[in-house]
């Protein structure tokens, strides 16, 4: 009689057991099916993104067509401009080249001019004031510009012994830069000037830009091939002629330290594109 009560007890475990393991199973079971529902749902999401951008890429590739197929029609008027258009689209890449080229080179140039300025400073500044002689950088030059007071008696062109040592530094620097010219330009204020050998301000102000580039041949030997003589005679004035101090800025002698002419046409035609 026990073993039957005993083996009674044992079923109803077990039983108990297996429908808790049901219960899991089920829950588990209900789960996956959720997850699955979740899954569809997102697949589904993103087949209609897929779907939607596919069409989206057939519609601009559609659209991108039509506007070149427009641009063709608004551009090519005759088979003749159609092969020169395609001919100028293919370069486009060689002047771009070009055109890097060149801005290279001109940083270069910037750089060098930088150099000239900081030597040229360096070496003018000994015993010189500030107000009679300043270097400056512009863009692709150097520019000196010497007050008339440290290189001319008053109205003359005659260059006076102290400009000496001024200009023998300028040309040492000069010197240095074979590949350069130099320009020495003559300045004068609006004050009228007549006598002997001078007109007016535009003799005076060649007269002294000529005096200026004798010296720096002939004493210094900086290459004539190298030197330009140029007079500018009041109308480039740094103030109005209206005081003693304002005219004083307006007379001066200006050097400009510049590539050579044929080196910069040589950079432009260096490598350009063809035409």
């Amino acid at each position: 009689m026990s073993a039957i009560v005993l083996s009674s007890c044992v079923s109803q475990k077990e039983h108990a057991a297996l429908v808790t393991k049901h219960k899991e199973t089920e829950e588990k079971l209900l789960q996956v099916k959720t997850n699955l529902q979740k899954c569809l749902i997102e697949k589904e999401s993103r087949d209609s993104k897929v779907f939607a951008l596919t069409e989206q890429v057939k519609y601009l590739k559609e659209d991108k067509k039509t506007a070149l197929k427009q641009v063709e029609n608004l551009t090519v008027l005759t088979q003749s401009s159609s092969d020169n258009i395609k001919n100028v689209i293919s370069q486009l890449s060689e002047k771009d080249k070009y055109i890097n080229g060149v801005r290279k080179a001109m940083t270069q140039k910037d750089s060098l001019n930088l150099a000239i300025k900081y030597h040229l400073t360096k070496n003018l500044t000994e015993g010189i004031q500030d107000k009679d002689i300043e270097v400056n950088v512009e863009k692709t030059v150097v520019l000196i510009s010497i007050s008339d007071k440290m290189l001319f008696t008053s109205g003359s062109y005659k260059v006076t012994e102290k400009a000496f040592s001024v200009l023998e530094k300028i040309a040492k620097v000069i010197n240095d830069q074979p590949k350069m010219d130099v320009m020495i330009e003559g300045h004068t204020d609006a004050t009228p000037i007549k006598r002997d050998l001078i007109q007016d301000n535009w003799d005076l102000s060649a007269l002294r830009a000529t005096s200026i580039t004798r010296i720096l041949q002939t004493k210094f030997n900086v290459a004539p091939s190298r030197l330009i003589a140029a007079g500018r005679s009041q109308y480039v004035p740094l103030a109005e002629n209206d005081t003693p101090e304002n005219r004083a800025k307006n007379r001066r002698t200006k050097i400009v330290i510049m590539p050579q002419l044929n080196q910069f046409f040589n950079l432009l035609e260096q490598d350009a594109p063809k035409k």
